[in-house]
């Protein structure tokens, strides 16, 4: 592939369904994608779709992940942890973290109803609550991994003096990046509070123009909160739909944007073939 802007880390981003909901197929791709030179593996986390799909686990697949890889960062993209236990996940992202010798990163969202995976489970669907069980999730989730002891009292989470080991290997915790649909702001600010941002486009890819929009809110939210430590944020993109002589410009728009990792995305329903042929391909390289 073309030249690559040393500011930009290259992941693969793909459904845990369809194509790619046999984890044994996933723990072959991943392997294949580290050897090919990629730096990341996220995958999504569904419960159902729009057809009815093999699926398979986001956990589950990830520690295959894990276990199929030695460098990459890898995480789920994006987890709605308001329709998870913040405990349950504490436990299960603290141990990927070892499984992987400090690996994980973790994708956190609102979520939504678009497949019926709250309707369908009896979940809550009033945004405004998610909101606030999403903020109080992030928060007894860090908690729960600094690996002291616990109370918790908030409006939708009780926690009554536990205290969860081992604590991540990562330290002070696992990078949490907050993902949100572009332009809506409550999102940006919540990824601000965090370690990364990963902003949606209502329809399509984000163009830079608005990347640089969003970098440039989360700046703004983290120094007001005296926070100057480095940001990621992950932008997803096509480039394996690009001609080869576009492919260049497109990462180097995102780069001066103030993107530091592109997730080049896969659809579902994308044939198993054209996904092994962008993988060995590799990332752009400089």
């Amino acid at each position: 592939m073309t030249a690559a802007s040393p500011q930009l880390r290259f992941a693969i981003y793909a459904p845990n369904f369809g194509t790619l909901g046999d984890p044994r197929r996933v723990t072959d791709l991943a392997h294949l994608a580290e050897q090919a030179g990629w730096h990341g593996w996220f995958t999504w986390d569904n419960l159902l779709w729009e057809t009815d799909e093999p699926l398979a686990d986001p956990w589950v697949t990830l520690a295959a992940v894990a276990l199929a890889t030695r460098r990459m960062r890898f995480g789920p993209l994006v987890t709605p942890l308001p329709r998870r236990r913040p405990w349950d996940v504490a436990r299960a992202t603290a141990t990927l973290d070892h499984l992987s010798g400090g690996r994980l990163i973790f994708g956190a969202g609102l979520g939504g109803d678009w497949y019926r995976e709250l309707s369908a489970f009896g979940e809550e669907l009033d945004d405004k609550v998610r909101a606030t069980m999403l903020d109080e999730g992030l928060d007894l989730l860090a908690r729960l991994w600094s690996g002291e002891p616990v109370s918790f009292d908030g409006r939708h989470y009780h926690v009554d003096g536990v205290r969860f080991l081992p604590a991540p290997m990562q330290r002070p915790r696992i990078p949490i990046w907050i993902a949100g649909v572009w332009p809506y702001r409550r999102a940006l600010a919540r990824a601000a509070r965090w370690d990364g941002v990963v902003p949606i486009a209502a329809e399509g890819l984000l163009p830079a123009a608005d990347v640089r929009q969003v970098v440039a809110a989360v700046h703004a939210g983290r120094e007001a909160a005296g926070r100057p430590e480095p940001f990621d944020v992950a932008v997803m993109g096509r480039l394996h739909d690009l001609p080869a002589a576009r492919r260049g410009a497109a990462v180097a728009s995102m780069a001066e944007a103030g993107a530091t990792w592109w997730l080049e995305s896969f659809a579902a329903g994308e044939p198993a073939t054209a996904i092994e042929r962008a993988l060995e391909a590799g990332p752009p390289r400089g």
